[in-house]
């Protein structure tokens, strides 16, 4: 008999932890005679996530919870999720409800097939996101599809259920800066798509901010394409031959005129437009050589303070 483990990476999610418990449930109930387990990824959470997660698995034998040291972030906790499941079938999900837990009977029906690995949900419309952000991700994957071998689905969430071969091919990328998305897409294997409309959150607010999103995507553009590097230095190199022409241009002039250069202000003007790239070409260049940096410490991507696993013994 084949089991499925839901990975549910949580971050104060006190009031959407009950709600999706009460959602999940009826499914687990349909799907039988398939096994299950739900891993709770507690990220450092200061509300009492982690006391609801406790009492569930006291319940409930069928959830398993996991709590980490501090907050190392959802990718750290995806990580981990994929690391302790034990099912045949691995599912990622949000505790928000976001991702519609009843689409779950119906990937796992496509994901039997043997031309199938995965089977991954995409929305179909941002109905209830702001436009800024709606604007911003539309083109975050227009840019990144443009610049990197890999590919990124428009509208894509975490929320797929995969089988175990393709589980095992992610957890071998042990890289310390994640982007799942990311990482997903460039293990390959042949994943299905269903669509279906946005959904806002059951409960509580969304712990991703503008700012988090623009550094979340930078994440994913430095770590799936060496573009930016390449375009600092066709930058470098093309100012280096307008230069010249420059140069030359000042040389003639001053023959053929007998003029000083004139021109204070547009002197001033060339300083700070070089001085700018060059600062925009280092700080790519640094994006890179920080993710280089962290790599080379080989740190743990998460540390676990405590679990269920350990409750149990």
């Amino acid at each position: 008999m084949c089991m499925i483990s839901i990975i549910v990476p949580c971050y104060n999610e006190q009031e959407a932890i009950p709600a999706y418990y009460e959602a999940i449930v009826p499914v687990m109930e349909e799907m039988k005679p398939v096994n299950f387990e739900v891993i709770f990824i507690d990220d450092g959470s200061d509300d009492g996530s982690l006391a609801l997660m406790r009492q569930l698995a006291d319940k409930d034998s069928r959830i398993q919870y996991l709590s980490f040291s501090r907050n190392f972030g959802k990718e750290a906790a995806l990580c981990a999720g994929l690391e302790h499941a034990k099912g045949d079938y691995v599912a990622v999900m949000d505790v928000d409800l976001q991702d519609p837990v009843d689409l779950l009977p119906e990937m796992y029906a496509k994901v039997q097939s043997p031309d199938c690995d995965c089977v991954a949900a995409k929305r179909g419309d941002r109905k209830g996101e702001g436009k800024i952000r709606s604007i911003l991700s539309d083109a975050f994957y227009r840019v990144i599809n443009r610049i990197s071998q890999v590919e990124f689905v428009s509208g894509a969430r975490d929320y797929r259920l995969m089988k175990r071969q393709m589980v095992d091919a992610v957890l071998e990328m042990q890289e310390y800066n994640r982007f799942s998305k990311g990482i997903f897409g460039w293990v390959g294997f042949r994943t299905e798509w269903i669509e279906y409309h946005n959904i806002e959150r059951c409960a509580g607010q969304t712990k991703w901010s503008l700012f988090d999103l623009m550094r979340y995507s930078l994440e994913g553009i430095t770590g799936f394409s060496v573009l930016p590097l390449s375009l600092a230095s066709f930058m470098g190199l093309g100012f280096c031959l307008l230069s010249v022409c420059l140069i030359f241009f000042i040389v003639i002039r001053k023959l053929i005129f007998s003029d000083p250069v004139a021109g204070w202000t547009s002197l001033v003007c060339i300083i700070f437009l070089v001085s700018g790239v060059q600062l925009f070409c280092i700080g790519i260049m640094g994006q890179y050589l920080a993710k280089t940096y962290l790599e080379s410490k080989r740190r743990p991507i998460y540390i676990i303070r405590e679990s269920s696993e350990v409750a149990d013994s």
